[in-house]
Protein backbone atom coordinates (compact mmCIF):
# COMPACT_ATOMS: atom_id res chain seq x y z
CA UNK A 1 0.00 0.00 0.00
CA UNK A 2 3.21 2.08 0.53
CA UNK A 3 4.04 2.94 -3.44
CA UNK A 4 1.94 4.08 -6.08
CA UNK A 5 4.69 3.53 -8.80
CA UNK A 6 2.73 0.30 -10.30
CA UNK A 7 -0.85 2.33 -10.32
CA UNK A 8 -0.17 3.96 -13.35
CA UNK A 9 3.55 3.13 -14.75
CA UNK A 10 5.20 5.08 -17.77
CA UNK A 11 5.14 8.17 -18.88
CA UNK A 12 3.80 8.75 -16.08
CA UNK A 13 6.35 7.83 -12.83
CA UNK A 14 4.46 7.81 -9.54
CA UNK A 15 7.47 6.26 -8.10
CA UNK A 16 8.34 8.88 -5.56
CA UNK A 17 4.92 9.07 -3.66
CA UNK A 18 3.83 6.74 -1.35
CA UNK A 19 0.27 6.15 0.50
CA UNK A 20 -0.83 6.54 3.67
CA UNK A 21 -3.30 5.31 6.72
CA UNK A 22 -6.32 5.17 4.80
CA UNK A 23 -9.51 7.18 6.39
CA UNK A 24 -13.16 6.31 6.13
CA UNK A 25 -16.52 8.09 6.39
CA UNK A 26 -19.30 5.61 5.29
CA UNK A 27 -19.02 4.90 2.06
CA UNK A 28 -15.90 6.71 1.23
CA UNK A 29 -12.49 5.84 2.00
CA UNK A 30 -9.62 8.43 1.59
CA UNK A 31 -5.86 7.38 1.43
CA UNK A 32 -3.66 10.57 2.12
CA UNK A 33 -0.38 10.38 -0.71
CA UNK A 34 2.87 12.07 0.21
CA UNK A 35 5.85 12.63 -1.76
CA UNK A 36 7.83 15.30 -3.51
CA UNK A 37 6.54 18.80 -3.28
CA UNK A 38 7.13 21.11 -6.62
CA UNK A 39 7.19 25.08 -5.02
CA UNK A 40 6.14 28.35 -6.37
CA UNK A 41 2.02 26.70 -8.05
CA UNK A 42 0.03 29.44 -7.00
CA UNK A 43 -2.87 27.46 -4.99
CA UNK A 44 -6.86 27.94 -6.57
CA UNK A 45 -8.50 29.51 -4.28
CA UNK A 46 -6.30 32.66 -2.71
CA UNK A 47 -4.94 33.09 -6.15
CA UNK A 48 -7.17 31.78 -8.67
CA UNK A 49 -10.70 33.68 -9.79
CA UNK A 50 -13.05 33.52 -11.70
CA UNK A 51 -13.47 37.55 -12.95
CA UNK A 52 -16.66 37.03 -14.86
CA UNK A 53 -19.16 35.16 -16.53
CA UNK A 54 -19.35 36.78 -20.47
CA UNK A 55 -21.98 34.42 -21.57
CA UNK A 56 -23.50 31.23 -21.54
CA UNK A 57 -20.90 28.50 -21.39
CA UNK A 58 -18.07 31.51 -21.76
CA UNK A 59 -16.35 32.60 -18.44
CA UNK A 60 -13.33 34.16 -17.80
CA UNK A 61 -10.49 33.32 -15.15
CA UNK A 62 -7.20 34.89 -14.00
CA UNK A 63 -4.46 34.62 -11.58
CA UNK A 64 -3.79 37.48 -9.50
CA UNK A 65 -0.70 36.20 -7.91
CA UNK A 66 2.82 38.54 -9.03
CA UNK A 67 4.48 35.58 -8.97
CA UNK A 68 4.33 31.87 -10.43
CA UNK A 69 1.72 30.05 -12.47
CA UNK A 70 -1.73 29.23 -11.67
CA UNK A 71 -2.47 25.31 -12.37
CA UNK A 72 -6.95 25.56 -12.86
CA UNK A 73 -7.85 21.88 -11.05
CA UNK A 74 -9.74 19.83 -13.55
CA UNK A 75 -13.19 20.48 -13.99
CA UNK A 76 -13.39 23.26 -11.63
CA UNK A 77 -16.86 25.21 -10.97
CA UNK A 78 -18.21 28.47 -9.69
CA UNK A 79 -21.34 29.10 -7.47
CA UNK A 80 -21.76 32.42 -7.42
CA UNK A 81 -24.29 35.16 -6.18
CA UNK A 82 -26.81 36.58 -8.60
CA UNK A 83 -25.10 35.11 -11.66
CA UNK A 84 -24.58 31.90 -13.92
CA UNK A 85 -22.97 29.03 -12.20
CA UNK A 86 -20.57 27.47 -14.80
CA UNK A 87 -17.77 24.22 -14.58
CA UNK A 88 -15.07 23.86 -16.73
CA UNK A 89 -14.31 20.76 -18.77
CA UNK A 90 -10.55 20.74 -18.68
CA UNK A 91 -7.53 22.09 -16.57
CA UNK A 92 -5.47 24.82 -17.98
CA UNK A 93 -2.13 26.83 -17.19
CA UNK A 94 -2.25 30.21 -16.29
CA UNK A 95 0.93 33.08 -15.74
CA UNK A 96 1.28 35.39 -13.06
CA UNK A 97 -1.34 38.37 -13.81
CA UNK A 98 -2.79 36.45 -16.72
CA UNK A 99 -6.78 36.37 -17.41
CA UNK A 100 -8.29 33.60 -19.73
CA UNK A 101 -11.79 33.00 -21.20
CA UNK A 102 -12.89 29.85 -21.52
CA UNK A 103 -15.37 29.42 -24.13
CA UNK A 104 -15.84 25.52 -23.78
CA UNK A 105 -17.41 25.79 -20.29
CA UNK A 106 -20.39 23.66 -18.72
CA UNK A 107 -23.52 25.52 -17.40
CA UNK A 108 -24.56 23.90 -14.95
CA UNK A 109 -27.29 25.45 -14.03
CA UNK A 110 -30.38 25.12 -16.85
CA UNK A 111 -32.33 28.70 -17.97
CA UNK A 112 -31.14 31.09 -15.19
CA UNK A 113 -29.95 34.32 -16.22
CA UNK A 114 -27.43 37.05 -15.32
CA UNK A 115 -24.15 37.56 -16.63
CA UNK A 116 -22.58 39.74 -13.46
CA UNK A 117 -18.91 39.60 -12.42
CA UNK A 118 -18.24 37.11 -9.99
CA UNK A 119 -18.49 37.71 -6.00
CA UNK A 120 -19.35 36.05 -3.12
CA UNK A 121 -17.81 32.85 -4.75
CA UNK A 122 -16.76 29.55 -3.93
CA UNK A 123 -15.59 26.26 -6.11
CA UNK A 124 -16.01 23.39 -6.03
CA UNK A 125 -14.85 19.96 -8.80
CA UNK A 126 -17.79 18.44 -10.39
CA UNK A 127 -19.12 15.24 -9.29
CA UNK A 128 -17.51 11.63 -9.97
CA UNK A 129 -20.70 10.64 -11.78
CA UNK A 130 -20.25 13.64 -15.02
CA UNK A 131 -16.39 13.86 -14.89
CA UNK A 132 -15.86 11.57 -17.63
CA UNK A 133 -18.00 13.15 -19.74
CA UNK A 134 -17.13 16.85 -18.83
CA UNK A 135 -13.42 15.90 -19.76
CA UNK A 136 -15.00 13.76 -23.37
CA UNK A 137 -17.07 17.43 -24.56
CA UNK A 138 -14.00 19.81 -23.55
CA UNK A 139 -13.46 21.94 -26.74
CA UNK A 140 -17.34 21.77 -27.23
CA UNK A 141 -18.83 25.08 -27.46
CA UNK A 142 -22.00 24.08 -26.21
CA UNK A 143 -23.08 25.90 -22.92
CA UNK A 144 -26.02 23.12 -22.25
CA UNK A 145 -23.84 19.82 -23.03
CA UNK A 146 -23.94 18.77 -19.23
CA UNK A 147 -27.94 19.44 -18.95
CA UNK A 148 -28.81 15.77 -19.66
CA UNK A 149 -26.31 14.44 -17.00
CA UNK A 150 -27.28 16.48 -14.57
CA UNK A 151 -30.99 15.91 -14.94
CA UNK A 152 -30.00 11.74 -14.43
CA UNK A 153 -28.25 12.56 -11.40
CA UNK A 154 -30.90 14.87 -9.43
CA UNK A 155 -32.93 12.20 -10.43
CA UNK A 156 -30.84 9.53 -9.07
CA UNK A 157 -30.31 11.60 -5.58
CA UNK A 158 -34.34 12.05 -5.67
CA UNK A 159 -34.54 15.46 -6.23
CA UNK A 160 -36.52 17.45 -9.55
CA UNK A 161 -34.67 16.12 -12.65
CA UNK A 162 -33.76 19.39 -14.17
CA UNK A 163 -29.95 20.54 -15.38
CA UNK A 164 -29.71 22.26 -12.34
CA UNK A 165 -26.41 20.89 -10.14
CA UNK A 166 -26.58 23.31 -7.51
CA UNK A 167 -29.93 21.54 -6.20
CA UNK A 168 -26.85 19.31 -4.87
CA UNK A 169 -23.90 21.41 -3.94
CA UNK A 170 -25.71 24.55 -2.32
CA UNK A 171 -29.28 22.58 -1.38
CA UNK A 172 -27.09 19.88 -0.09
CA UNK A 173 -24.22 21.11 1.25
CA UNK A 174 -24.51 20.87 4.41
CA UNK A 175 -24.63 17.50 4.29
CA UNK A 176 -21.77 16.77 1.72
CA UNK A 177 -19.63 19.11 4.03
CA UNK A 178 -19.57 16.54 6.63
CA UNK A 179 -17.07 14.60 4.57
CA UNK A 180 -14.72 17.31 5.27
CA UNK A 181 -14.74 16.90 9.14
CA UNK A 182 -14.93 12.90 9.07
CA UNK A 183 -11.80 12.76 7.18
CA UNK A 184 -8.98 14.51 8.58
CA UNK A 185 -6.19 16.12 6.13
CA UNK A 186 -3.03 15.42 7.19
CA UNK A 187 0.33 17.33 7.82
CA UNK A 188 2.49 16.88 5.00
CA UNK A 189 -0.66 15.64 2.80
CA UNK A 190 -0.62 16.47 -1.02
CA UNK A 191 -2.93 14.11 -2.62
CA UNK A 192 -5.34 11.22 -2.01
CA UNK A 193 -6.55 7.87 -3.29
CA UNK A 194 -10.55 8.04 -3.35
CA UNK A 195 -12.35 4.68 -2.94
CA UNK A 196 -16.07 4.36 -3.13
CA UNK A 197 -17.14 1.04 -1.40
CA UNK A 198 -14.72 -1.19 -2.19
CA UNK A 199 -14.40 0.41 -6.10
CA UNK A 200 -10.79 2.52 -6.79
CA UNK A 201 -12.34 6.03 -7.68
CA UNK A 202 -9.91 8.77 -8.42
CA UNK A 203 -6.21 9.52 -7.75
CA UNK A 204 -5.62 13.71 -6.75
CA UNK A 205 -2.23 14.82 -6.85
CA UNK A 206 -1.11 18.55 -6.00
CA UNK A 207 2.11 20.42 -5.91
CA UNK A 208 2.31 20.90 -2.61
CA UNK A 209 0.48 20.44 0.36
CA UNK A 210 -0.69 24.24 0.10
CA UNK A 211 -2.14 23.37 -3.31
CA UNK A 212 -3.85 20.23 -2.30
CA UNK A 213 -4.84 22.13 1.32
CA UNK A 214 -7.37 24.29 -1.02
CA UNK A 215 -8.75 22.44 -3.55
CA UNK A 216 -9.39 19.61 -0.13
CA UNK A 217 -12.87 20.53 0.02
CA UNK A 218 -14.34 20.63 -3.43
CA UNK A 219 -12.69 17.42 -4.00
CA UNK A 220 -13.96 15.54 -0.67
CA UNK A 221 -17.28 17.01 -0.66
CA UNK A 222 -18.36 17.52 -4.19
CA UNK A 223 -16.34 15.27 -6.67
CA UNK A 224 -16.57 12.10 -4.51
CA UNK A 225 -18.82 13.26 -1.77
CA UNK A 226 -21.99 12.94 -3.67
CA UNK A 227 -21.00 9.22 -4.66
CA UNK A 228 -20.36 8.80 -1.17
CA UNK A 229 -23.40 10.19 -0.21
CA UNK A 230 -25.80 8.27 -2.19
CA UNK A 231 -24.39 5.11 -1.35
CA UNK A 232 -24.34 5.93 2.57
CA UNK A 233 -24.43 2.49 4.23
CA UNK A 234 -26.26 2.01 7.85
CA UNK A 235 -24.15 2.42 10.92
CA UNK A 236 -22.29 -0.10 11.77
CA UNK A 237 -22.88 -1.21 15.61
CA UNK A 238 -19.34 -0.60 17.24
CA UNK A 239 -17.53 -3.64 18.19
CA UNK A 240 -16.16 -3.70 21.42
CA UNK A 241 -12.32 -3.89 22.40
CA UNK A 242 -11.61 -6.75 24.85
CA UNK A 243 -8.22 -5.11 26.25
CA UNK A 244 -7.59 -5.61 29.85
CA UNK A 245 -4.39 -2.99 29.40
CA UNK A 246 -3.01 -0.12 27.39
CA UNK A 247 -0.47 -2.98 25.79
CA UNK A 248 -3.37 -5.11 24.24
CA UNK A 249 -5.39 -1.93 23.51
CA UNK A 250 -2.76 -0.84 21.35
CA UNK A 251 -1.99 -4.34 19.83
CA UNK A 252 -5.59 -5.01 18.84
CA UNK A 253 -5.27 -1.46 16.92
CA UNK A 254 -2.08 -2.47 14.98
CA UNK A 255 -4.17 -5.61 14.54
CA UNK A 256 -7.42 -4.05 13.02
CA UNK A 257 -5.24 -1.27 11.18
CA UNK A 258 -3.64 -4.63 9.17
CA UNK A 259 -6.34 -5.65 8.48
CA UNK A 260 -8.12 -1.94 7.10
CA UNK A 261 -4.79 -1.49 5.04
CA UNK A 262 -5.12 -5.23 3.36
CA UNK A 263 -8.32 -4.55 2.48
CA UNK A 264 -7.67 -1.24 1.26
CA UNK A 265 -4.80 -2.25 -0.87
CA UNK A 266 -7.17 -4.84 -2.31
CA UNK A 267 -9.57 -2.63 -4.28
CA UNK A 268 -6.25 -1.47 -5.82
CA UNK A 269 -6.81 -1.66 -9.52
CA UNK A 270 -4.88 -3.71 -11.46
CA UNK A 271 -1.72 -1.88 -13.35
CA UNK A 272 -3.09 0.23 -15.94
CA UNK A 273 -1.98 -0.92 -19.18
CA UNK A 274 -1.63 1.49 -22.76
CA UNK A 275 -1.37 4.67 -20.89
CA UNK A 276 -1.80 7.59 -23.36
CA UNK A 277 -0.40 11.04 -22.50
CA UNK A 278 -1.65 13.77 -25.33
CA UNK A 279 -0.34 17.37 -24.22
CA UNK A 280 -2.91 19.79 -24.72
CA UNK A 281 -1.09 23.15 -23.61
CA UNK A 282 2.30 24.23 -21.83
CA UNK A 283 3.92 27.24 -20.29
CA UNK A 284 7.21 27.11 -19.72
CA UNK A 285 8.85 23.80 -18.48
CA UNK A 286 5.13 22.77 -17.25
CA UNK A 287 3.53 20.23 -19.70
CA UNK A 288 -0.29 19.66 -19.39
CA UNK A 289 -1.93 16.26 -21.06
CA UNK A 290 -4.95 14.59 -20.95
CA UNK A 291 -4.41 11.01 -19.94
CA UNK A 292 -6.26 7.85 -20.66
CA UNK A 293 -6.03 3.91 -19.87
CA UNK A 294 -7.99 1.87 -19.79
CA UNK A 295 -11.16 2.61 -17.69
CA UNK A 296 -9.45 5.50 -16.16
CA UNK A 297 -8.96 9.31 -17.26
CA UNK A 298 -8.07 12.42 -16.35
CA UNK A 299 -5.24 15.23 -16.60
CA UNK A 300 -1.79 16.26 -15.28
CA UNK A 301 0.53 18.11 -15.49
CA UNK A 302 4.31 17.39 -15.52
CA UNK A 303 7.80 18.78 -15.29
CA UNK A 304 10.86 17.34 -16.63
CA UNK A 305 8.86 14.32 -16.89
CA UNK A 306 7.96 14.12 -13.21
CA UNK A 307 4.22 14.81 -12.18
CA UNK A 308 3.04 18.07 -10.60
CA UNK A 309 -0.47 17.64 -10.66
CA UNK A 310 -2.74 14.79 -11.71
CA UNK A 311 -6.61 14.12 -11.34
CA UNK A 312 -7.23 11.03 -12.67
CA UNK A 313 -10.87 8.82 -12.09
CA UNK A 314 -12.46 6.23 -13.36
CA UNK A 315 -14.51 6.00 -16.14
CA UNK A 316 -16.73 3.28 -15.36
Amino acid sequence: MTSLATLLPEPLDLGGYRAGTPQRAGALTMVPVYGPARPGIVPPRSGLKLKRVVGYGQVELSNGAREGVAIVPLHIGYIQDAAQNHALCASALLGAGQTRRFDDACCVQAAQGGYLEGRDQWFFVLPAELRASALALRGQHNYSKLWDEISELNRACGLPSRGHLEQILSRRRATLTQFQSRLELMPGQLGALFFLGDRFAGLELAPDPVYFAEVWTALVCFAYGVAAWRAEPEPEEARPYEAESLAELRAELARDRAVRLAEVASWMPAPARDVRMVEEERYLDLRLSTLTAGGLAGQVVTEHGRPVYASVFTTR
